[in-house]
């Protein structure tokens, strides 16, 4: 760090088996993050008023080139906790979540998450109470009344987008669908593969 760590106990004696803790923590988040310039701790009792059964709040002030991070202000994220350590352990801990995302976002890496397999209803058969949709990889997929989500197996018709659940076994019919969802109008599907 190009700037001293500053460490400081609010309502709460100096303890130097906190600050070395505190130190080791800090040094990891600079390992971490070579960006950091200056880290500013600040432990403190939040209910300093009863008798006994003091927690603790530790809450980061990070400086880096061009922002400014602050973990542990949000009384709902960091209410307290009854142990000094594993109060700054949570901090930091939450803090090196946070100088992850800033580094990924600093190498334009952003995250991706698979969407769940679409199709479209391709037959139905009302009086027994399955069908099948066809994917938009082309595979077809067998569905059960029961697998449907969010709607009645009744107010399906064929050509109907659907998002589909695949379990890992195949029925008797094939693959098989352990839940299927509706699409409403506002999602975009891409084109069904027919074979």
């Amino acid at each position: 760090m190009n700037q001293p760590l500053e460490i400081v106990f609010r309502h709460a004696e100096r303890s130097p088996a906190v600050e070395r803790a505190v130190r080791e923590q800090a040094e990891a988040l600079h390992r971490l993050c070579d960006q950091l310039q200056h880290c500013r701790v600040v432990v403190e009792i939040i209910n300093r008023h009863l008798p006994k059964g003091h927690k603790f709040r530790t809450r980061l002030d990070l400086k880096l080139r061009g922002k400014t991070i602050v973990v542990g202000r949000s009384s709902a994220a960091f209410p307290g906790h009854a142990d000094v350590y594993q109060s700054v352990r949570h901090a930091f801990d939450a803090a090196a979540r946070r100088l992850q995302d800033f580094a990924r976002r600093r190498r334009h890496e952003v995250k991706t998450h698979d969407a769940p397999p679409h199709g479209r209803v391709e037959r139905l058969f009302p009086g027994d109470g399955y069908g099948f949709v066809r994917l938009s990889d082309g595979q077809e997929v067998y569905f059960h009344q029961h697998s449907v989500v969010g709607a009645a197996f009744k107010a399906l018709a064929v050509g109907d987008e659907v998002r589909v659940t695949v379990h890992e076994g195949e029925s008797a019919k094939g693959p098989q669908a352990g839940s299927v969802r509706p699409v409403g109008r506002h999602h975009i599907v891409a084109p069904v593969k027919r074979t």
